[in-house]
């Protein structure tokens, strides 16, 4: 079933953004344009849901940013909060500061992928 909502991200290097996304939140390579040669837009799985990233080299990614992901981590089985915070400035990611836990039952970190697209990581407490 295709998804109904589906965020895309636009980004002057493709080969980053999915290394980050596969190697932090083990998302899948589930679509690819074209299939041979460099891609256009990589379709990703990460746990039940979709996301695309395009690549275009003109995308300015120090503009403000108008997405953010929300990833329940107790869907994807790659580790808690605290545990991927240590793995994404080596990926090229940013944290922007310590998890917390919520009054509505979850822990969240929020952190920025290498383009600087605000990604919040959750889990639940």
């Amino acid at each position: 079933m295709p998804t109904t909502l589906q965020p895309v991200i636009v980004t002057p290097s493709l080969p980053l953004l999915l290394a980050f996304y596969k190697a932090l939140l083990g998302a899948e390579e589930i679509s690819r344009v074209p299939d041979d040669g460099p891609a256009f837009y990589v379709g990703l799985r990460i746990g039940n849901a979709e996301l695309g990233v395009v690549a275009d080299g003109d995308a300015h990614i120090d503009a403000p940013q108008r997405i953010l992901l929300n990833v329940n981590l107790a869907d994807l089985n790659v580790g808690d909060v605290d545990s991927l915070l240590e793995h994404v400035a080596a990926l090229g990611g940013r944290v922007l500061g310590e998890p917390n836990d919520m009054p509505w039952g979850q822990r969240v970190a929020h952190i920025q992928d290498p383009d600087g697209n605000t990604v919040n990581l959750t889990q639940p407490i």
